[in-house]
């Protein structure tokens, strides 16, 4: 499968309109995808955003014309039900054939709860239904008049109008072992975050992917791995260091994160560790050492990397990225 690199365009902390600039502005830097969050609530309040991916995917697919798009990733199983989920992917697929996907998990009380009013529930619920909403995607992006009758999810007749004749694909999202096999089983892809030791990719997550394709008797190796490579490149690292303190929130446990709600207790917990949030970045202005850090990700086997640029900047850190490290990516590659 050939090595793709793609921009992660952070909902979380900006704009419809000045993250539309960004996206169409990647493309043109030479970037292979345009991959976006899907929240309801940012992670801080002061300063955040949270526009709606689907109405935002529209706007870049009609605006660039080679990116592939995608979600990085959507919840389709508590303020969204799947069906309409399959509807939205199966427009965008229709408007820019070829160039979509969709990427799902299990979810955060942050894009749940307060649109919903909802209890957050324990993993078990959450994974329960993200497979029954896969699997009833699948049905409506291939059918017609599916009835499904699933512990979670029912439908009576539905019939998506307008949809692919190749259908989306789909790629789930993992942070543990189950959700790995998960995207083993019945995943087009696999998508996870970096900065986690390789270890964690090495010895759990990428084998659970594999083992979980093998059993189900599907080849791995089509499926695509996908990793959001979290960097602060800059020719100036104190800047660098410095543009990592706005995503501090990622330096929290996985549990306190998915729990949280309220973007003002996130902000409050976030600026607790903000002296840690580089350790989830390569952080570096040495563009040879920046891309041989990346690199690890592409020797472990992930075929599709998603930059993810902390900064303010986002102009500056696509510039100096397409110019500076994607050339020695693909030089080594070419390469190797």
């Amino acid at each position: 499968m050939a090595l793709s690199f793609g921009y992660k365009a952070s909902a979380e902390q900006f704009g419809p309109r000045e993250l539309l600039d960004f996206g169409i502005l990647a493309e043109e830097l030479g970037f292979d995808s345009v991959v976006v969050s899907d929240h309801f609530t940012p992670w801080r309040h002061h300063g955040g955003h949270a526009p709606y991916s689907f109405a935002w995917l529209g706007a870049l697919g009609a605006k660039t014309s080679r990116v592939r798009l995608g979600t990085s990733v959507v919840t389709p199983t508590f303020r969204y039900h799947p069906a309409i989920v399959a509807q939205a992917m199966a427009t965008l697929g229709v408007l820019f054939p070829r160039r979509v996907f969709l990427g799902v998990g299990t979810g955060e009380a942050m894009n749940e709860v307060p649109p919903t009013g909802m209890p957050w529930p324990g993993f078990g619920e959450r994974i329960g239904r993200l497979r029954e909403a896969i699997a009833l995607m699948r049905e409506l992006w291939s059918g017609e008049f599916v009835t499904f009758d699933g512990r979670y999810y029912k439908t009576v007749g539905a019939t998506l109008y307008d949809r692919p004749a190749e259908g989306i694909p789909l790629y789930v999202a993992a942070s543990g072992e189950k959700a790995a096999r998960l995207a083993g089983e019945v995943g087009d892809g696999f998508i996870c975050t970096s900065g986690k030791g390789l270890e964690l990719y090495r010895e759990l997550l990428l084998p659970a992917v594999e083992a979980a394709a093998r059993e189900k008797g599907r080849d791995p190796s089509r499926i695509e791995k996908m990793i959001e490579v979290k960097v602060s490149y800059d020719t100036d690292l104190d800047r660098a260091m410095r543009d990592t303190r706005e995503w501090a929130a990622l330096a929290l446990p996985g549990e306190e994160k998915a729990g949280t709600f309220d973007p003002r207790e996130m902000e409050k917990r976030a600026a607790a560790v903000a002296d840690r949030a580089h350790t989830r970045f390569i952080v570096s202005s040495d563009p040879d050492e920046q891309a041989a850090k990346v690199n690890e990700y592409v020797e472990l086997g992930f075929t599709h990397l998603v930059f993810h640029f902390p900064g303010p900047d986002q102009r500056r850190a696509l510039q100096l990225y397409s110019k500076d490290i994607l050339p020695r990516l693909r030089s080594h590659v070419a390469v190797g």
